[in-house]
């Protein structure tokens, strides 16, 4: 179909649905293939958590040309998000997957979008990942129960074998992760045991699962500085949580068309802005963070957190054969 100009909202919404479409996607062609832009309107997106990094996605995604999505979120915004989250002084208050249906519907008022305001829970995790072909995960995982949540999607898109796409935002390093469950059949590639999300405590799990080599050395500081403390919220900036937006439209673009990607992107928008000489002290400062975070911390906490995989899993079922079942919960 030949797309038309249109430049005011009256003619925009005098447009049918294909005629729209074919207008707000005119400047994809050429970059998007034609069958690829085809299958990217029918494809269905699943949002799990809409604030720093799944909120980030929602409006490039709309752009793309993605029509139809559920947004998940239990959340409601807060003053303090708007250093970084797509939402205004207007919107305090509100929940975020509702704020991210306006904005879709802002783009392409044809939009096929719902919210779920009780964001990912038990009782709906299943059917939410069953009626989505890609899953993005922006699940907090800073709370108890944001990181149950986190771990139960990953588990329902592995039995479901969904593909799905998740960020770590750090300082000013954003760390995008590929985890294709039609392929991959361990959650996490395998970083976390059964029974761990309950054996360990919030932290633990935390630095099991993200993206440890990528971790800034800024961000180790921070930490050490922080965790010590019961009302600790960690910081984010925006310069790390708006790049999951650009990545995220990309890397599922990559994965509606069939083709593989790497496990994690990651870009660190502190260290690339640096001269060469400063980003040699910046990776030696990397280094020396984590050593001395490693240290600061309990060793036990430190052999949970950041143990490899491979040595931390035998551990464990090592431990669990001594203490036998009666002992499972407490073993280390």
């Amino acid at each position: 179909m030949t797309a038309i100009d249109v430049e005011t909202p009256e003619q925009a919404r005098e447009l049918d649905e294909a005629q729209f479409y074919a207008c707000l996607t005119q400047r994809n062609q050429g970059l998007i293939p034609d069958e690829l832009q085809e299958r990217i309107g029918r494809t269905r997106l699943l949002i799990a958590g809409c604030g720093s990094i799944g909120g980030a996605t929602v409006q490039p995604l709309g752009r793309m040309g993605y029509r139809h999505f559920v947004l998940a979120d239990v959340g409601t915004y807060e003053l303090n998000n708007l250093n970084r989250q797509n939402a205004t002084v207007d919107d305090l208050g509100r929940n975020k997957a509702s704020v991210g249906v306006d904005l879709l519907r802002g783009i392409n008022p044809h939009v096929d979008a719902r919210v779920v305001p009780d964001g990912i829970t038990a009782a709906n995790v299943r059917a939410l990942v069953e009626q989505a072909d890609v899953i993005v995960d922006g699940v907090d995982v800073t709370t108890p129960s944001g990181l149950a949540a986190k771990i139960r999607l990953h588990q329902e898109a592995c039995r479901q074998r969904k593909p799905l796409v998740t960020a770590w935002d750090m300082a000013g390093m954003l760390a995008a992760q590929c985890f294709d469950y039609r392929v991959v059949r361990e959650i996490f590639d395998g970083q976390i045991a059964p029974g761990d999300e309950e054996r360990l405590d919030t932290w633990e799990v935390v630095f099991r699962i993200a993206p440890r080599a990528h971790i800034p050395g800024e961000m180790y500081r921070e930490l050490r500085r922080g965790l010590a403390r019961p009302d600790y919220s960690v910081p984010q900036l925006t310069e790390a949580a708006t790049q999951f937006g650009a990545l995220a439209v990309h890397m599922v673009n990559v994965l509606v068309s069939g083709r593989p990607l790497p496990r994690t992107v990651a870009v660190d928008v502190h260290h690339v802005a640096m001269t060469r000489g400063r980003r040699l002290v910046d990776r030696l400062h990397r280094h020396l963070e984590r050593a001395r975070f490693l240290a600061w911390l309990p060793p036990e906490q430190a052999w949970n957190g950041f143990a490899p995989a491979p040595v931390y899993r035998a551990r464990r079922q090592w431990a669990l054969r001594v203490a036998g079942p009666s002992r499972e919960r407490t073993a280390p």
